[in-house]
């Protein structure tokens, strides 16, 4: 990013190669919408190239690339005030072929399911600690640097955020175990 800050154009498309399917990720497990996470992704790196005097270099650069696109994320969700979209199970069943992996394989897609929509349940904060840490692996002192708080308080953070979101699987599987019953 520096080589770009000094005006070498040319490393942005390495930049892009590198970051474009973690951000993306990101992106997208923040929304469950694949084509607003496309169009986000393509913001973030034009956000990049726009501030990038900003970027100085002292902290990491996945750091300041996160922070970036948590302010695109926050603009999103004041344009778009909709729920995260949801999986039709029928649908993804009806997809499954058959054969003697099909239940197993349907039960894990259950699980998916329940997952995603756990996730989806947690405030914006738990879900962002949460994709941060587990999905895009990153460090807790590099979440610290993109949420500007302190790694101590990420730690925190993330033990509530996997709380919740233990507390509200359990509650979906539960309700879906009591209405086959």
């Amino acid at each position: 990013m520096l080589q770009v800050k000094a005006g070498n154009m040319d490393t942005m498309g390495l930049l892009f190669e590198r970051y474009n399917r973690p951000l993306f990720g990101f992106l997208f497990h923040m929304t469950s919408q694949h084509e607003a996470s496309e169009d986000m992704l393509q913001t973030v790196f034009y956000r990049m190239l726009k501030y990038r005097h900003t970027f100085t270099g002292d902290g990491e650069f996945r750091s300041w690339m996160y922070h970036l696109a948590r302010n695109v994320l926050v603009d999103h969700s004041k344009q778009n005030k909709r729920s995260a979209q949801q999986y039709n199970l029928a649908d993804v069943a009806e997809k499954i072929g058959g054969g003697p992996a099909a239940d197993e394989r349907i039960l894990k897609q259950q699980e998916l399911e329940t997952l995603h929509n756990a996730m989806a349940r947690l405030s914006t904060e738990n879900r962002e600690v949460l994709v941060l840490s587990r999905f895009q692996e990153l460090k807790y002192d590099e979440i610290a640097r993109v949420l500007n708080t302190t790694e101590g308080a990420v730690k925190v953070r993330v033990h509530r955020a996997m709380k919740e979101l233990k507390k509200i699987y359990l509650t979906i599987e539960n309700g879906k175990t009591a209405y086959k019953l």
